[in-house]
């Protein structure tokens, strides 16, 4: 049965267009009841792609007073209506929270790929970069997991770079074509052919190509150090080969994008941001 199931799986790795829709996982469409978010009130944002696709996001104000505000670019799985319970704490600490869904996620048209979901994320913040109300010097992007490579490639390519204060990465995947090599290598039956199969993904858009693009805009990069479905190296290779500024965190929470249910870590995050925002 596992033979079966492995043949079945590179039968549709090898057959999907650039081998990357594999990356991509908005199962069901529908949004989950969600008792947290009513209580902090999302406002529902739809905005345009370049190529003309209609995407949906939630803008959730910061409570007690304005400190900044965050473009969040979520994980590969479901959408918004779960994702941003990683991000509500960011919203009690004083920071406006703009998450929006990829398309094909959520309320948002289309089907992703690896092109699309970079213009989605231009197109996200080009629309918070012209909301009212949002202090256009204190805008910060967050990527967790796959948005963390998203938000990478954005940013480098971005002709609004200079008004990102900080680019905060959470479990981020290094490169396309490793992460796949390494989860084809963890099958008995897929080792022999890791590298002939990974070869078939695009690794164009991977942020370990692209990462010292984003300087001089400073870059945290968080990683759990027991991951096991993004490893820790990968956060290791994306800060060997970004420019200065930039720091590594590495955290002990167990699990993939875990690192902020540490006290601790928000914390420190938020001293850090405040101080980018405030040091002059």
């Amino acid at each position: 049965m596992k033979t079966k199931a492995f043949i079945v799986a590179l039968l549709i790795l090898i057959s999907c267009e650039g081998c990357t829709s594999i990356f991509f996982s908005p199962r069901e469409k529908q949004f989950f009841q969600n008792p947290w978010v009513k209580f902090y009130a999302p406002e529902d944002v739809f905005f345009k792609t370049p190529d003309g696709l209609t995407l949906h996001g939630w803008f959730i104000k910061a409570r007690n007073g304005v400190d900044g505000t965050v473009l969040v670019l979520h994980g590969n799985a479901e959408n918004v209506s779960t994702h941003v319970n990683s991000a509500l704490w960011l919203v009690d600490e004083g920071f406006n929270v703009f998450m929006f869904d990829y398309r094909g996620y959520g309320k948002s048209e289309g089907i992703p790929t690896i092109e699309g979901v970079h213009l989605d994320s231009e197109a996200a913040l080009e629309t918070l970069l012209a909301m009212r109300g949002v202090d256009k010097e204190r805008i910060i992007i967050m990527g967790q997991s796959i948005g963390g490579a998203i938000a990478v490639y954005t940013l480098a390519h971005s002709p609004y770079k200079d008004r990102v204060k900080a680019l905060i990465l959470d479990s981020p995947l290094a490169s396309y074509r490793r992460i796949a090599r390494e989860k084809i290598a963890g099958s008995i039956i897929g080792w022999p052919f890791q590298h002939p199969l990974s070869w078939l993904v695009n690794d164009d858009y991977s942020p370990v190509k692209w990462i010292k693009r984003v300087s001089p805009v400073p870059i945290v990069i968080i990683h759990g150090e027991r991951d096991r479905v993004v490893p820790l190296r990968h956060g290791q290779l994306l800060y060997d080969a970004a420019a200065e500024p930039k720091e590594f965190w590495q955290t002990t929470p167990r699990g993939h994008v875990y690192s902020f249910s540490d006290e601790k870590i928000r914390e420190k995050l938020v001293r850090y941001l405040l101080n980018l925002f405030y040091r002059e």
